[in-house]
């Protein structure tokens, strides 16, 4: 049966777009950024470069009952981009390119492999911004994206991923393409199958084609790093920036972090806790002389060039790190901002009490309540390690209202976990819901939710 269908499948796609074998690793990385691995590889890896040719081919791995993993720029942290034995892996890494900005509407389409950053680059020619961006914005694509509801370091300003997006074009597991590339932010037409798509992780369909909306090009942002005493501080800045300023971005980072990702040195005294400010329209500096009056804030550094606001980001995205980050473990949690600093103390302690040689690093976009963890456990086995880490963090989150995953979706780590933020009814509706979309279940098969 593997042998019939991959004849068709080259025949479909040709030899560029059907690879197997040793060809398939000398031409793309199989496993996404969250260090796992499946136990041996795909049966193939398809690279189709038109719509065309992504519908054909979910045609045929479905007549001959194949699974079927689509995969983007395989940066995500949650293992839903893995694809294992006997299955198909389905990059959209071909089918790349914008397709259309319409400057009247405020809207681009732009095809499922297309590189962030490559769109931002075209909407900002065309006099505009798109305001999703991520620290990955040089490999991930925006059909997997699409695909994770990505948030990012712009949601303070601009909402998630699902907050920008028009329209969507996707195949179903057979090969049908459903395709409501609108324009228009009205839209009030029965249910929003958009909305089922995004953050479904490719266990519905495959995202093709996306309408995303864009926004007037700002000035130049004004950035600053603060250094500031407690996290009592933290909140009480923020709700100044906000009532004072047009906040585009509010980003904390703890000690160990700030001095891991490379700057150590910039203040005078190691500050507890460290807030990177993004405002546009102007207006920072006299936010910022008020709260060192206040005590908010015991030193600053405003940027007074673009390079330095790059610099000041380069450490929020620990681009220079001081440290190898390969195989610290990764937690993506969201909270009530309130519950934040209660959290880092008491998952540090939950951490240490699992490792005392552990080393943690967290951060955050505070202003929408996500928080990262990047951990070192060398006590313990990694996989053991990882277990562990999630199960005494995911109780904390649960207890203070939180979510298990703010970002980088479930795919395969998360999933024995969705129960700390999902109840069983939910749950119930999800299976039924991909049972509608994909009743063989071949769609990313063990990812997402949990295994009954």
């Amino acid at each position: 049966m593997s042998d019939a269908a991959l004849a068709e499948l080259a025949a479909a796609l040709g030899p560029a777009g059907c690879l197997t074998g040793p060809a398939m690793t000398g031409a793309s990385r199989l496993h996404d950024a969250s260090g796992h691995r499946a136990e041996g590889l795909p049966l193939a890896l398809l690279r189709p470069a038109t719509g065309d040719e992504i519908a054909a081919a979910m045609a045929i791995c479905h007549r001959h009952g194949l699974a079927v993993v689509p995969q983007g720029g395989l940066s995500g942290l949650a293992g839903a981009a893995n694809a294992g034995p006997g299955q198909i892996a389905l990059s959209l890494a071909r089918f790349h390119g914008i397709e259309t900005i319409d400057s009247a509407s405020g809207a681009m389409v732009v095809r499922a492999g297309t590189v962030l950053q490559t769109a931002q680059e075209a909407a900002a020619e065309a006099g505009f911004l798109l305001p999703i961006d991520l620290g990955a914005r040089g490999s991930c694509q925006v059909g997997g994206i699409v695909a994770t509801n990505a948030g990012g370091v712009r949601v303070l300003r601009h909402g998630t991923t699902r907050d920008n997006v028009l329209g969507l074009e996707a195949v179903l597991p057979d090969g049908r393409v459903i395709s409501h590339l609108n324009r228009v932010t009205k839209d009030n037409t029965g249910y929003d199958l958009r909305h089922l798509l995004i953050g479904s992780e490719g266990t519905l369909a495959v995202i093709t084609r996306v309408v995303l909306r864009l926004r007037p090009l700002p000035a130049p942002p004004e950035t600053a790093l603060c250094a500031l005493p407690d996290f009592d501080a933290v909140i009480a800045l923020m709700g100044d920036a906000r009532a004072r300023l047009d906040l585009s971005a509010f980003e904390v980072m703890w000690r160990d972090h700030f001095e891991m990702s490379g700057g150590a040195g910039l203040f005078a005294e190691r500050p507890p806790l460290v807030v990177l400010i993004e405002a546009e329209g102007g207006g920072l500096e006299p936010v910022l002389e008020a709260a060192f009056e206040a005590g908010l804030i015991t030193d600053a550094l405003l940027a007074k060039s673009g390079a330095e606001a790059r610099r000041f980001w380069e450490i929020r995205e620990s681009l220079h790190p001081t440290r190898d980050l390969d195989g610290l473990l990764n937690l993506d949690v969201s909270l009530p901002v309130a519950a934040m600093a209660p959290f880092v103390a008491d998952c540090t302690a939950r951490v240490r009490a699992l490792d005392p040689a552990a080393d943690c690093y967290f951060f955050g976009h505070v202003g929408d309540g996500n928080l990262h963890l990047m951990a070192a456990l060398p006590g313990l086995d990694w996989q053991a390690g990882e277990t562990a880490l999630q199960a005494a963090a995911y109780d904390l989150v649960r207890a203070a209202g939180g979510s298990i995953s703010a970002e980088h979706g479930i795919g395969t780590l998360k999933r024995p976990f969705l129960g700390q933020s999902r109840s069983a009814d939910e749950i119930a509706l999800m299976r039924a819901i991909k049972a509608v979309f994909d009743p063989a279940g071949r769609m990313n098969p063990g990812k997402l939710l949990p295994a009954q």
